[in-house]
Order: C-alpha cells, then structure tokens, then sequence
C-alpha cells in the first residue's frame, strides 16, 4: 500500500505583500497550482494508492470556483487514486463550502467533524474535520482501532503540543496520546514547514512551497509504502 501525504496548500491564499509588487502575488498562486499538479503526475506515474490531504486545500474566503473546478479535473486525472482529504481552519467543512456544495469526483472522500473509518483490504483510515474555523476538541485522542490486522492511517488538521492560547483554538493535540493510538501512520496537517525524520509515523509534510518568507527550507510532500502488517520486516 502506498501513499502520498501532503497538506497546507492555502489555494487562492491573496498574498496581498507579494500583490503590491509588480502583482507577484498572482504569479506565486500559479505556482501553487503548477506544483500540486506535480504531484498529480507523480501520482499518475507511480501508480499510488491514496492520497492524503490534511486540511487547508484552499482558503475558503477567496477561493474561486474555478479554483475548484481545476483541482477536481486533476483528481479526475487519478481516478484509481482513493483521495482523502480532513478540512482544516482555513477550509472547514462548512454549511456553504465547496466540500458540501461542490459535486467531486467519486473517488475523492470527505471528513466532517464526526470520526469516520473507510475501509480496504489491508488498511482501514479514520479521519476528522474541522467544521468551523476553530476547534478546540477534535475527540481524535480517543479513538480505538478496530482492527489491528491491518495497517491503520489517521488524517487529522492541528497544533501539536502547542503551548501558545491562540493554537489552542486550532484543535490542540497531544502527541504521546497520538502515539498510545497505535495508529501506523498520522498524517497532520497545519504546520507550514517540513520538520521530520524517515523512522518517524507522526508526520507534518510541511506546505508544497513557502507561502511567506518566514518559510523557509525544504517543503514538499511525503511518499509511503507499508506492507500487511503480518508481513512486516
């Protein structure tokens, strides 16, 4: 089973600093969407499994439907991809948004703010998404596995550990009650850098590009491969 995890896209984010400058801003928004699309080919080519987006796909205050007409034609592209995406603060699943509205394609799945388990042959994902901008209590800290025999993948948007009060609202989480899940993959989503080692299961991808010029280092998506877990090296 293999997979790609990225998050922290910001699609249509204003770049207002960049737009007062000779309208860079437009022109880094177009990268934006040159790079995901890298990763669709990559996708494509290496014939991946699942596609996981942990939250802030596009910012639901600017983004423009033909923004979202653009990245469901790319996930039409994967069409034997499974795509999971958990909404962040910057797209939550809301009433109006275009993660209710919007008619995707089929093999894209949703997360809402209530737990849900989807499940294969040798791998069963839970997931969760924000409903609202700011969430202070995702309940994802309780979740059970309900079956250990097979791998396990969580996709959850939020502030690991965080110790400032604003991060608080951003469904703080606690990284050893991760850890006591048992989950075999995390895939977070909100920090903006890319910050991990190969060994490590609870993983920020970090955002495709820098999306300000306290961004800087390395960004890019993460790869995976795990086998049955009774195969296991």
């Amino acid at each position: 089973m293999k997979f790609v995890h990225i998050a922290d896209l910001h699609l249509d984010v204003p770049f207002s600093v960049l737009n007062a400058n000779n309208r860079l801003g437009e022109k880094r928004r177009e990268e934006q969407l040159n790079v995901f699309e890298r990763v669709i080919n990559y996708i494509k080519e290496n014939k991946v499994e699942f596609l996981f987006i942990s939250g802030d796909l596009y910012e639901n205050e600017y983004v423009k439907e033909k923004t979202i007409v653009y990245i469901n034609n790319l996930f039409k592209q994967i069409d034997n991809t499974e795509i999971f995406i958990a909404p962040g603060n910057h797209d939550p699943y809301l009433k109006n948004s275009y993660y209710r509205t919007y008619n995707w394609n089929t093999n894209v799945h949703i997360f809402n703010n209530e737990i849900k388990k989807y499940s294969y042959e040798n791998v069963d994902i839970y997931g969760y998404g924000f409903n609202d901008f700011y969430i202070q209590n995702s309940n994802v800290e309780n979740i059970k596995i309900e079956n250990n025999e097979k791998c396990n993948i969580l996709l959850v948007h939020g502030s690991l550990d965080t110790s400032e009060k604003q991060e608080k609202t951003y469904n703080p989480i606690s990284y050893k009650n991760l850890k006591n899940l048992g989950f075999d993959y995390i895939a977070l989503g909100h920090v903006h850098k890319t910050n991990y080692k190969k060994d490590e299961n609870i993983i920020y991808p970090g955002s495709l590009i820098s999306l300000g010029f306290d961004e800087i280092g390395e960004h890019g998506m993460v790869v995976r491969r795990y086998k049955k877990r009774e195969n296991r090296d």
